[in-house]
């Protein structure tokens, strides 16, 4: 695809993004319940997941009809350009559930398959509603937070990184994640828990952690902040060096990349 049609994807998909988070915010002030549950009992589910997804899907389809969409929410749709959205309308909706300021609107737009292993990322915003702050990347065209370059932390030891990760809704999968973190934190500076994987890997572009890694996820989870993080000089992995699958996501600069990946690899992941 040529550069000016990515740089075409990502004005869309900013503009789309910022219009959901406008309106996931301003529902966020009315008040929000559970509206269902999805994979266990604490895997929740709003209606302003469900309606800001909706808003999402009808805005990419005004603009690019035959497309295709895969969301959180709903099913996924099969377009006919080769171009697939990737979206989660709310990633973090306990934190937003509970009004803690770290939860986010991601928009991908891939190429290709719409299975991570086989896509190619063309362009990702991840949209901050409570802050303002809008991460974006373009393949080839580097990472932005607020129209500011982003640079991954260099020469970061995991002796003095600060990692982030994340935990499953099932208890016996967090029973194993937490068995894994017991070997991971003695080696590291600290640890974050923030709840969203789309700000945690635009944290890593930013500086604010040095690395990330979380099993479990799926495709909506990281699609756009995958890409953020990578336009930013993160490498971005999974299983056995290779694609981020629900396997494994794992991104931090080189050096420490590898560093961490060893780590994990002790404690009894594939990375």
């Amino acid at each position: 695809m040529s550069e000016d049609a990515s740089a075409a994807l990502l004005d869309l998909a900013r503009s789309i993004a910022l219009q959901a988070a406008e309106f996931a915010r301003d529902a966020r002030r009315g008040g929000v319940s559970v509206a269902a549950t999805k994979s266990s009992p604490i895997d929740i589910v709003t209606a302003v997941d469900r309606d800001t997804e909706a808003l999402i899907r009808r805005l990419v389809l005004e603009a690019r009809p035959d497309d295709g969409i895969v969301g959180e929410e709903d099913d996924a749709r099969i377009g006919t350009s080769g171009v697939n959205w990737v979206v989660d309308p709310i990633d973090g909706t306990v934190n937003f559930l509970y009004g803690i300021p770290a939860w986010s609107i991601s928009v991908a737009v891939v190429e290709g398959s719409t299975d991570p292993t086989g896509w190619t990322a063309l362009a990702g915003v991840v949209v901050n509603p409570t802050t303002g702050e809008v991460f974006e990347a373009r393949a080839g065209g580097g990472a932005r937070l607020d129209g500011r370059p982003l640079q991954v932390n260099t020469e970061v030891p995991l002796s003095h990184a600060l990692v982030g990760t994340g935990f499953s809704y099932s208890a016996e999968t967090r029973r194993a994640q937490a068995e894994v973190l017991l070997e991971v934190l003695p080696l590291a500076r600290d640890i974050r828990r923030i709840g969203s994987c789309a700000l945690d890997l635009c944290s890593v572009a930013a500086g604010r952690l040095d690395a990330f890694y979380e099993r479990g996820l799926n495709p909506w989870d990281h699609a756009a902040g995958a890409l953020i993080a990578r336009e930013a000089g993160a490498r971005v992995g999974g299983p056995g060096g290779g694609a981020a699958t629900a396997e494994l996501v794992l991104a931090a600069p080189p050096a420490l990349y590898e560093e961490l990946a060893a780590a994990l690899r002790r404690a009894g992941v594939d990375a």
